[in-house]
Parts: structure tokens; sequence; C-alpha cells
């Protein structure tokens, strides 16, 4: 995964904080909300850190970016910690978004709930196939692309997706950015030029993959 920046800013806070703290709060909500699901209501930086991989004081530290949450004799309460997170990381607010291409990729992540789930409303879909213009998939529509700025002030788009060939993916970029949107998230294996205040991140599945193989590799030659 990608990052337009080695700094990742946060609603109202200090720009300077590392994206991998920023990563980590994804995961640690999660696991509250695991907890909370569970019926358990506090929590320590000991078993938030065993059960993600990371030592306590890695959780302290990075939660002390934003504040200090913890009560003494309690440690922390999960619905608290929740709240506080996810106004850090602004998802406490709705956000829509937008899709670029509606191929394999593009259908997929129409039909992902856990979008919705997390506060994430795909408005609309774009594309230049005229075959596909003026359906829905999933509930949602298709639109030309042509018609990105009328649908962009229409639902005061701020999030774009972009799921077209790579080929494609930059010139997508430039309409969307052209067009208000201050987040790309881009499933195109290519690297995106864009201006100092839009962010991105990029998702390449197969430079996952060589992740994943590095770490299995090292860790059987190892043995």
């Amino acid at each position: 995964m990608d990052e337009s920046n080695e700094k990742s800013s946060t609603p109202g806070r200090d720009a300077g904080v590392p994206k991998a703290v920023v990563n980590r709060l994804s995961l640690y909500l999660r696991e509250l909300e695991h907890l909370l699901r569970g019926g358990q209501q506090t929590t320590s930086s000991h078993q938030l850190g065993r059960v993600l991989g990371f030592t306590d004081a890695q959780v302290r530290k990075d939660l002390a970016y934003f504040g200090h949450f913890g009560h003494p004799g309690i440690g922390y309460r999960c619905d608290e910690l929740v709240a506080a997170i996810r106004r850090i990381l602004g998802t406490d607010q709705p956000w829509t978004v937008a899709i670029v291409g509606v191929g394999n990729l593009g259908r997929a992540l129409l039909g992902y709930r856990g979008f919705s789930e997390r506060g994430f409303r795909i408005v609309a879909a774009f594309d230049t196939d005229a075959s596909k213009v003026g359906s829905q998939i999933e509930g949602v529509e298709v639109f030309h692309v042509d018609r990105l700025a009328e649908v962009a002030r229409a639902h005061r788009l701020r999030l774009g997706v972009i799921a077209v060939p790579a080929a494609a993916a930059q010139h997508a970029a430039d309409q969307l950015v052209a067009h208000g949107i201050e987040g790309i998230l881009n499933f195109a294996p290519v690297t995106l030029s864009l201006p100092d205040h839009v962010r991105r991140v990029g998702v390449d599945l197969a430079i996952e993959l060589e992740q994943l193989t590095f770490a299995v590799a090292n860790r059987l030659g190892g043995e």
C-alpha cells in the first residue's frame, strides 16, 4: 500500500504523524469493535498489542500522538476509544465516494459491503463504455465520465476510487482532481502524479503478494 506522503494528516491533528501510526489506528479500531461485539467494555495496551502483534509500549506511543485515553485502574474504555479513533480517522462522519471504472474490479468494489459499514457511501460510478452507462450496479448508477463535474457537485464528492487499466489511470485521476476530489484510492498498477493537496493511497495486489512471498521465503530460509 502506497501513500503520497511519508507523513499522514489526520483531521485537526499534527500532519507529522507517521503513516504507520495511522495504519495501526485502523487495526486498533477493528479490534476494539470486535471486543465490544463480544461484550467486553474495557481493554489494555497489553491486550491490544498481544492480539495484533505489537508491544504494549507501541500501542501507548501510537495513541499518545492524539491525546490521553486511559483511566487509572481501568485501562481503556472500549466505547470511548472507538469514538476517539473514529474522530481521528475522520470516519465519525459519512463520506460520499465515486468509482471510475466498472470492469470486473469496479463491480466487485461496488458490491463490497464493508465500505458502507465503515461510513463510506458509493454514490456514483463512471465509465466510457456505452453498454454500461445508464445501468445500475449494486444500486449505484453508472454515468459517462463526461458527467463527472455535474455528479461531483451534486454529491459534494471528496473521495474517488480508480479501478481502470494502468494506461487510463492518470487521465482518470486528472479528471477527478479537476472536479474537486481531495483523496484517491488507486487500484491501477501505476504511480499517479497528483497535486500536493490531493492525498492518494495505492493498492497493488501483486505488490502485496510480493510482500507476502518475501516474508514466507525469508522465514523458511531461516529455519
